[in-house]
């Protein structure tokens, strides 16, 4: 285990545990304890108890946890303790608290395991990606959405400094390997005018040529192209790996499900195999730019 985590990822350690420890525990007939019997007795729905062990939700009382691993045969006190200590640590504040209550559902797990990932891929067919983008096309993306979406000032705020704060992963010590396939569109979207999206343009090809960033274009002509949104996480062996979507209602969701990310990893590897050439990524923007 990393030896400090975010809290995103601290609740999430903390749910493999548990879900291991429950679907491995003695009943007698092979098959682990089901959740509705775990939570017997417990202060904690079914459903709670799923939203812990899949990283969403910790425990508020630790007598319910202690009673839990009680029932799963764990005796071993300093993994208990060791599991109390990941619990309280989980509910600690963190840089997110102060936007929590403005982002939308989803949002802050998402943002909170960013950080942990070593590596990520992204597609998106009509904007370029958020650890991409520049404070002034930030902002202008959400001043021409504010009428439309009812925001506040206070929002557009948050949201654009959180989004600034993402970026983080890819200027510090140990960044994350990005891999971005942005659609054609999202380069000719002209968001905030012209001086905005030169800036942009600027910032997609000094970040290109970073030994740890690719970023590669998906151009108009036919071929096979995803029609939303996403990205891929992946953790090395710390976690498994998660796909992010996001759905019409603005919110996002995350699943680790071998199936759900196959599918999205074999979605991205043929756009790959599509778009232009990651060296081809700054003569395309500079035509553009000209067009402007």
């Amino acid at each position: 285990m990393a030896a400090k985590r975010g809290r995103t990822a601290q609740r999430l350690e903390l749910g493999l545990q548990l879900r291991q420890l429950r679907e491995n525990c003695d009943t007698g007939h092979g098959i682990g304890l089901p959740r509705k019997q775990a939570v017997q007795g417990l202060r904690i729905s079914e459903a709670s108890l799923q939203r812990i062990e899949t990283g969403s939700l910790n425990f508020r009382n630790v007598g319910d946890l202690r009673k839990l691993l009680t029932k799963y045969g764990v005796t071993d006190e300093e993994v208990i303790e060791s599991l109390i200590s990941l619990n309280r640590e989980s509910n600690q504040q963190d840089w997110l608290t102060q936007h929590r209550g403005l982002m939308p559902a989803g949002m802050p797990g998402f943002v909170g395991l960013e950080p942990e990932a070593q590596a990520m891929k992204a597609y998106h067919p009509t904007l370029v990606y958020g650890l991409l983008q520049t404070e002034r096309y930030a902002r202008a993306l959400h001043e021409v959405q504010k009428p439309i979406e009812e925001t506040t000032t206070e929002l557009i705020r948050s949201s654009v400094a959180v989004r600034m704060e993402r970026q983080e992963v890819l200027t510090r010590d140990a960044p994350v390997r990005l891999h971005v396939i942005l659609g054609e569109a999202a380069l000719r979207y002209p968001v905030g005018g012209a001086e905005v999206m030169r800036e942009q343009y600027a910032k997609l090809e000094t970040l290109s040529a970073w030994d740890h960033v690719t970023i590669q274009v998906l151009p108009f002509r036919w071929s096979y192209r995803a029609t939303h949104d996403f990205a891929l996480l992946d953790f090395g062996n710390e976690f498994p790996p998660r796909v992010q979507i996001d759905n019409a209602w603005g919110a996002l969701s995350t699943s680790d499900k071998p199936r759900e990310v196959d599918r999205f990893t074999r979605r991205f590897e043929a756009m790959t195999a599509s778009a232009l050439s990651p060296e081809d990524t700054p003569d395309f923007l500079h035509r553009l730019d000209r067009e402007l």
